[in-house]
């Protein structure tokens, strides 16, 4: 069948999904408050769901007020025993997937189960709906005439006890179904692939046989090989690599720092940028417009959201609101509970909200990855969107970023230490150092108070990292790999002294 007729065919059968987002669109707390009573009704047969009586919960009031708030430690003694081979402990269905993540924050692993309803309703799901309002935005589309260049974790699957774990990309790889296996470049063989640095060579070379049309993957991760693409074949841009380029899929972590990067690389106009929103425990959020930051919350996959807001979150005033009840700008810690049984599970991640009608989002920090040592509340969306401008402004490229804070010690006032990988440093580093801070300041007025005339906050201190720290430091602790991410910014000092003494490790 010509390639023109199967694009066209494609694209009908996923646009059919619209009139369906269009339901959630029109009744969205309807939804999820089915959606939620639906996840109760088939737990209760379960250990969960006789310990919180499941069969007498017919509200979400019920549901608040019986099930408490979760973290991993509190769920990990029924999830380790799940992996271990017992059934019907938090979900009604087998569980043998497991995904393995240890996020940004701690070395200790943890295992996200994923149920088959998770795979089908929500992580596959989530990809055909990137796929259908995509093409409902750009009807002149021809993604299907070629493949989707894919870069995912570099994780192989591993069993134990009859469960099986590794990267949720591994995991989604080895279940994909026939279609986006057909539509996809490297191969299965590759994309599992375990050591990064031969990894990234074998897509390469697969890749470049192809018509490669998208790519989809982290943005930082994806720099790397894409400048590496560009290495190996001698172009100038990755237009004479692929001249049937259309779009970039990309989520993981904030755009922001590597905007100005891709455009060098992909210097077309009509190029389009589409983020998404997934995690180990499932698939969240999709771009549903041209040209724009906003995330759709999407509210069928399996998932029921709750939302903390920040400013009572750790505290004992903390108290959790249904979507119904969310307010517009204000950032909140994310809670779920999905079809693989996280019940009222923290993810770690923070949003807030641009539009109520439809619910879209924007990814905001991470709980613990934010600053509040001297009441400056800085986010990760503050710093990203900072470095941004200061980039632009001073015309270099960021590699990575990190910050922590330098405490008080005596008279001596706070501050903020940065450590920066440049791909082209700036030849002004105290005129870019000065930039910065006055744009944290204009971005996050909390920050401004405390560095009003210095009067909490000296000027931040910005480290200028060795070519490669950040991937050295990375593949030390065995994180090589497009699932891995940077941690941007923490109370504590541990990753940047680490970072720092590197630097002198290596140089010296």
């Amino acid at each position: 069948m010509p390639l023109p007729i199967i694009n066209s065919i494609a694209s009908w059968v996923l646009k059919q999904r619209i009139h369906q987002i269009e339901l959630f669109l029109k009744y969205p707390n309807e939804v999820q408050e089915e959606l939620l009573m639906n996840l109760v009704k088939s737990s209760e047969n379960t250990e969960w769901g006789r310990r919180y009586d499941f069969t007498s919960v017919r509200s979400y009031h019920a549901f608040q007020e019986r099930v408490p708030i979760s973290t991993y430690e509190d769920l990990e003694p029924m999830i380790e025993r799940t992996r271990k081979g017992e059934q019907n402990v938090f979900w009604n269905s087998q569980i043998k997937w497991f995904a393995k993540s240890s996020g940004t924050t701690n070395a200790k692993s943890k295992y996200i189960p994923v149920s088959g309803e998770a795979l089908e309703d929500c992580h596959y799901k989530g990809s055909k709906d990137l796929l259908c309002l995509y093409l409902n935005n750009n009807d002149d589309s021809q993604l299907f005439i070629g493949k989707s260049l894919r870069l995912g974790g570099s994780r192989q699957i591993y069993e134990d006890n009859n469960s099986f774990f590794g990267d949720l990309s591994a995991i989604l790889i080895e279940n994909m179904p026939m279609w986006a296996e057909f539509s996809s470049t490297p191969s299965s063989k590759t994309s599992l692939m375990s050591e990064w640095e031969a990894k990234i060579p074998a897509i390469i070379s697969e890749a470049l046989r192809e018509n490669v049309t998208s790519f989809a993957g982290v943005p930082s991760w994806m720099l790397v090989l894409l400048n590496r693409v560009l290495e190996t074949t001698g172009k100038e841009n990755l237009l004479e690599v692929w001249p049937n380029l259309e779009v970039y899929f990309h989520g993981g972590v904030s755009f922001d720092p590597y905007r100005d990067q891709y455009k060098k690389l992909l210097p077309k106009n009509s190029f389009r940028y589409y983020e998404i929103y997934n995690a180990s425990e499932g698939f969240f959020a999709i771009q549903d417009l041209n040209d724009s930051s906003d995330l759709l919350l999407m509210l069928d996959y399996g998932i029921f959201y709750e939302f903390i807001p920040m400013d009572v979150f750790g505290t004992p005033q903390q108290y959790a609101v249904r979507l119904a009840e969310v307010e517009l700008y204000k950032n909140y810690a994310i809670v779920i509970t999905t079809n693989s049984g996280l019940w009222r599970y923290m993810i770690g991640d923070t949003v807030r909200f641009t539009s109520l009608s439809p619910y879209r989002i924007r990814v905001s920090g991470r709980t613990k990855h934010h600053i509040n040592v001297f009441g400056e509340e800085l986010m990760v969306e503050n710093t990203d969107q900072a470095i941004a401008r200061a980039a632009k402004a001073f015309e270099v490229e960021i590699i990575d970023y990190t910050v922590a804070p330098v405490f008080m010690e005596g008279k001596e006032k706070g501050a903020h230490e940065w450590m920066i990988e440049f791909r082209n440093p700036p030849h002004d580093i105290d005129g870019f150092s000065t930039f910065l801070d006055n744009a944290l300041q204009s971005l996050n007025s909390d920050y401004e108070a405390k560095r009003y005339n210095n009067m909490t906050l000296n000027p931040l201190i910005l480290n200028v990292a060795r070519p490669k720290l950040f991937y050295d430091w990375l593949k030390e602790q065995d994180k090589l790999g497009g699932q891995h991410k940077i941690p941007r910014l923490s109370n504590q000092r541990d990753y940047l002294e680490q970072l720092k003494d590197m630097q002198v490790r290596v140089t010296n």
